[in-house]
């Protein structure tokens, strides 16, 4: 059985009152994984940054 189908098994058996919370705690899940990947893509961008403005990389990518 998948981790999916495990997770609707249990859900399936969760009281009604419950799912408000699993829904948001998913909902966290989500934004969370999405905040994490911006970190790492601005943290990559200011690490990046000093060999992007280099006026070698301008010259290299002039004719593209």
């Amino acid at each position: 059985m998948s981790k999916k189908e495990l997770l609707a098994s249990e859900i399936e058996q969760v009281p009604e009152p419950l799912l408000d919370e699993i829904l948001d705690f998913v909902r966290f899940l989500k934004t969370k994984m999405v905040k994490e990947r911006l970190d790492t893509a601005i943290a990559s961008e200011s690490s990046l940054k000093k060999d992007w403005l280099k006026p070698e990389e301008d010259e290299a990518w002039r004719n593209l």
